[in-house]
């Protein structure tokens, strides 16, 4: 391992806030996600992902890669586009949330949100640089899967509309 993945990469959760790192903390591992965007007029399209969790900042945040993989000469996934991006979880407890930051280069999507718990779900809202509202869910978290929503609404329109749907499971062995 290299020096800067020595010390991006920690062990487990730092003691300091360790319960409340658990509400992310207990996805760290690998999982096959099956991805499904959704179009205006109802169409949608299915890909295969995989997501991946680990510690990292000596134990005060969640690190995630999530990735659409597709064929270097195939087509992009349609609506979502292809993902190989990464989201910092960080605990403020100046705030009782988490920042939470996404990073998908290749698409130039970034996305900075507060991530909160909302009875057994947890529920991440934020804004785009165009005044679109984002909330990205969490619901349906077992120790072996979880189902993602992502959420958007423009600032003039009543309804969220669903964009992406991941069902999540985790990787055996």
């Amino acid at each position: 391992m290299t020096e800067f993945a020595r010390l991006l990469h920690a062990d487990g959760p730092n003691p300091a806030h360790a319960a409340a790192l658990q509400l992310y903390g207990r996805f760290v591992g690998d999982w096959d996600a099956e991805i499904t965007a959704h179009g205006p007029g109802g169409t949608k399209h299915v890909a295969p992902g995989n997501i991946h969790f680990g510690w990292v900042l000596e134990g005060r945040a969640v690190q995630d890669v999530w990735i659409i993989p597709r064929a270097a000469d195939g087509a992009a996934f349609p609506i979502a586009g292809n993902w190989y991006g990464t989201t910092l979880r960080v605990y403020d407890p100046t705030i009782s949330a988490w920042r939470i930051s996404w990073f998908d280069p290749a698409r130039c999507v970034f996305r900075q949100q507060i991530g909160r718990p909302r009875g057994n779900d947890i529920v991440q809202e934020g804004t785009t640089e165009a005044g679109e509202l984002t909330r990205w869910s969490f619901t349906g978290i077992t120790d072996d899967c979880f189902h993602w929503l992502g959420e958007s609404k423009p600032a003039t329109a009543a309804d969220w509309r669903l964009v992406v749907d991941v069902r999540a499971k985790r990787r055996k062995g």
